[in-house]
């Protein structure tokens, strides 16, 4: 099927008004921020076991955000966003991981492009426009980079997706999985390499409405179920040529990423997953005050065995927190962002495994939500860097620095 995406046009919002039609510009240091986003989170709570059974994705929950300017948060202001920082964007992300995973990774996404272009050397004009569009119809843009047959392009390698140079402009043909939001997207980062001798790697820039774009809905995942993820295929798609985004001769050193960039990326994903954490533990207090076996006579709460698990839940959490403060704070280098990346996510896996297996069967059907958050939180692992990269990176600096 083609891409279908709702934000294309204004879409009717509360009394019919449309929206994108005098959206506020968010104000995160105002007091009815933090009312706004309590009440997002539960609007979207309510409809994430639907959205996890069927696998659909939750359009009107970024019909919301839009209503309330949230998708262009990280927009600068002279383009007409929020011009919001880190800390702001990681406060929006976690509320609404809280209510919805799946809606909260878009999102993250959607940040982490308005905060990238700065380094990715896209044409001033081109960025104002997807700018603009974030700004006034809600449009969501993401990077598309994974293949099949290469997998993540964090391992190396060069990508199958081929941008051949007409006089016309660039023909892009090749095929790209785990494209999250894929259902809404407007604009897509396509990573692909350019057919001369010395091939060009980079991405290129492509509107959803280009002819020769086709999703295959191929996400049926453990977690994460609504986010979208499909498949898109493109099929000898036209774009200009200026919509090469700074691509780089293989045979050069790639540009890395910067490390306000890493750093956002490793807090927006690290983020979700303890939001998914913190719903988990809710969740399983609420179980211990109500539990009462009928040979207690008093609720599970009361057991010292359980107080001590829910302190262990407690104090990873803690951890948690404590480790994306310092990220957001910048106390953090890039390289041991990837660090705090490994240890908040495996720790948000830890509070539900152990939410789980004291909970038994209760945790385990599908009538309650503690199923599904775990489902979620093992999503955590798959997000660049992997863990076996991190921690080998950290042992090979650990030698070098021993050697020196």
């Amino acid at each position: 099927m083609s891409i279908q995406n709702p934000a294309s046009a204004p879409q009717p919002g509360p009394a019919g008004r449309p929206v994108g039609a005098g959206v506020a510009r968010p104000d995160p240091a105002s007091p009815e921020f933090d009312r706004l986003l309590a009440t997002l989170s539960a609007e979207f709570a309510a409809s994430a076991s639907q959205h996890d059974l069927d696998g659909s994705f939750p359009h009107r929950n970024f019909e919301r955000l839009h209503e309330h300017g949230l998708l262009s948060l990280t927009v600068a202001q002279s383009l007409g966003g929020a011009g919001a920082g880190l800390a702001d964007a990681a406060r929006v992300v976690r509320s609404v991981a809280l209510g919805d995973p799946s809606t909260a990774l878009v999102l993250a996404m959607q940040y982490l492009t308005h905060c990238g272009q700065r380094q990715t050397r896209w044409p001033r004009h081109l960025y104002e426009r997807v700018a603009d569009d974030a700004v006034r119809l809600g449009s969501l843009s993401n990077a598309l980079r994974v293949e099949p047959e290469l997998g993540t392009p964090a391992r190396g390698g060069l990508p199958g997706t081929l941008a051949r140079r007409t006089p016309e402009g660039w023909r892009i043909s090749g095929r790209k999985i785990y494209s999250t939001g894929a259902p809404r997207l407007t604009w897509l980062s396509v990573w692909a390499r350019s057919d001369d001798p010395d091939p060009l790697v980079g991405a290129w820039l492509v509107h959803r409405e280009t002819p020769g774009i086709r999703v295959v809905e191929s996400w049926n995942h453990l977690g994460l179920r609504a986010s979208g993820s499909h498949e898109v295929v493109f099929e000898d798609v036209l774009v200009p040529l200026d919509h090469a985004l700074g691509p780089v001769a293989a045979s050069l050193p790639q540009t890395a990423l910067d490390g306000e960039l890493l750093t956002w990326g490793h807090v927006l994903v690290s983020a979700i997953y303890d939001s998914v954490a913190r719903s988990a533990r809710d969740w399983f207090v609420g179980w211990l005050r109500e539990r009462t076996p009928s040979a207690l006579g008093a609720p599970l709460a009361t057991l010292p065995r359980f107080q001590e698990a829910l302190g262990q839940i407690e104090t990873w959490l803690f951890s948690n927190q404590v480790l994306l403060d310092a990220a957001i704070a910048g106390r953090v280098g890039a390289a041991e962002g990837a660090r705090v990346k490994l240890l908040v996510t495996n720790q948000a896996i830890q509070v539900v495994e152990t939410a789980l297996r004291l909970s038994g069967n209760p945790g385990l059907t599908r009538d309650n939500p503690l199923e599904r958050h775990y489902r979620n939180v093992l999503c955590g692992r798959v997000h660049t860097p992997q863990d076996d990269v991190v921690l080998t990176a950290a042992g090979r600096a650990a030698l070098q620095q021993a050697a020196a």
